[in-house]
């Protein structure tokens, strides 16, 4: 009898790898040291956008780096020991924001972000937790009017795409967004969105669905891959496991991993932080990026989360407590009449490659190891089609789409 396809990770994109192939009839099993979905998975946004397609690194974005390291609100912190590991990868970051290769990077995005409402609601199907995707606006506020540009860059990218947009000014925001502040002049409608209610619970939601199709999670520390003969052996803390082949979706965790098996991949733990306000006194109907201070304000189940930061640092560096200031200010600046007490800081660390596109693919030369991580900021979207492209692999699947851009040896 063959061992179980074996999938190392119960985040968000593990537990969506494991749902596409047990539905195909593969037996499954699933590995995280953590409760499904409780690491990065757990605090993210909750924006689930089929047109969240646009890359980090932009053309001009170098020109505001100064102005990131230094404002108020440290939108962007290296730690001073983690700088000569960032230059070598900040170089690869900037190298991808000319404007033909974000064309090129927008494509390879669009077939990863634009399924995903379709395909959550697809696996929620039957949970009993189908209300946790709600249809939503995706709500881009500026302070300055003249700065909801439909025709930057970024939304003219999304428009060619077939993103339905409008912009909105004064009354008419607050008519959709009573709680606002005043102080936001006007804002980009991106449509044909959703949200999520709460991340942790479309987590607990999927792996119960796993379950009752036969997938078996497993709570234990993988530490160790060992290519044999006939498969792999994963060594864990508790115990090991024999599999045929592997599914390697640990986020930034998966880096070290691959270092045990000689490979050297570029991809950083960008950490991400949040607040959560558990009677916020104050609610938001849509998904809202303040875009002047990079933030993202959503209304969970859990109260008012507000989410954002990027900050470079080693995996195992403690969280920033200065954060929960910085975040509760913000949301304060954003919306009127916040009550900020019980708010709950959380941190998180996205696995980013230079180009914001994950690898996803079987590695070369080590027949039976597939790789599904890298998701960077575009997690949540991303893991549904993720899942079924890597089962589409697994099977040995055509698919219709060009797969070389999340090829783990394109940097090599």
């Amino acid at each position: 009898m063959d061992h179980p396809i074996t999938i190392l990770g119960a985040g968000a994109v593990g537990l969506c790898c494991a749902l596409s192939l047990a539905e195909r009839g593969h037996a499954v099993r699933l590995i995280d040291r953590q409760e499904p979905g409780r690491e990065t998975s757990f605090g993210n946004a909750g924006v689930i956008s089929p047109w969240s397609i646009i890359p980090q690194s932009m053309p001009g974005l170098l020109k505001q780096i100064p102005g990131l390291l230094t404002d108020r609100d440290k939108t962007l912190r290296i730690h001073a020991r983690h700088w000569p590991a960032m230059v070598p990868w900040g170089l690869r970051f900037l190298a991808q924001g000319r404007v033909a290769r974000v064309r090129e990077i927008v494509d390879a995005m669009e077939h990863l972000c634009g399924p995903s409402v379709d395909l959550y609601r697809r696996h929620l199907q039957g949970t009993g937790q189908e209300h946790l995707v709600q249809d939503s606006f995706y709500i881009h506020a500026f302070r300055k009017a003249e700065k909801a540009d439909i025709t930057a860059l970024g939304y003219a990218l999304r428009g060619e795409k077939g993103a339905e947009m409008e912009v909105v000014e004064g009354g008419a925001l607050r008519e959709l967004e009573p709680g606002l502040s005043e102080a936001f002049k006007a804002a980009i409608l991106i449509k044909g969105q959703a949200r999520a209610l709460s991340p942790g619970e479309i987590c607990d939601a999927l792996a119960a669905k796993a379950r009752g199709l036969g997938v078996e999670i497993i709570r234990d520390e993988v530490e160790a891959l060992q290519q044999g003969e006939t498969g792999w052996s994963v060594r864990c803390k508790g115990d090991s496991y024999e599999a045929a082949r592997v599914v390697i979706a640990m986020g930034v965790w998966s880096k070290t991993l691959l270092q045990g098996l000689g490979m050297k991949v570029p991809l950083q733990a960008e950490r991400g932080y949040h607040v959560e306000f558990r009677n916020p006194g104050v609610s938001l109907n849509h998904s809202v990026m303040d875009v002047d201070r990079k933030v993202v304000l959503s209304r969970m189940n859990g109260g008012i989360r507000i989410a954002g930061q990027a900050e470079f640092a080693a995996i195992d560096a403690p969280p920033d407590p200065s954060r929960e200031a910085i975040l509760t200010d913000a949301a304060s600046d954003a919306l009127r009449g916040l009550n900020t007490q019980d708010g709950k800081l959380w941190m998180g660390q996205r696995p980013s490659f230079p180009d914001s596109l994950p690898a996803i693919g079987e590695v070369p030369e080590r027949p039976g190891l597939f790789t599904c991580f890298g998701h960077s900021h575009y997690g949540l979207m991303m893991a549904p089609k993720s899942g079924e492209v890597v089962a589409d692999l697994i099977e040995d699947r055509r698919s219709n789409a060009d797969l070389a851009p999340y090829a783990i040896t394109r940097f090599a």
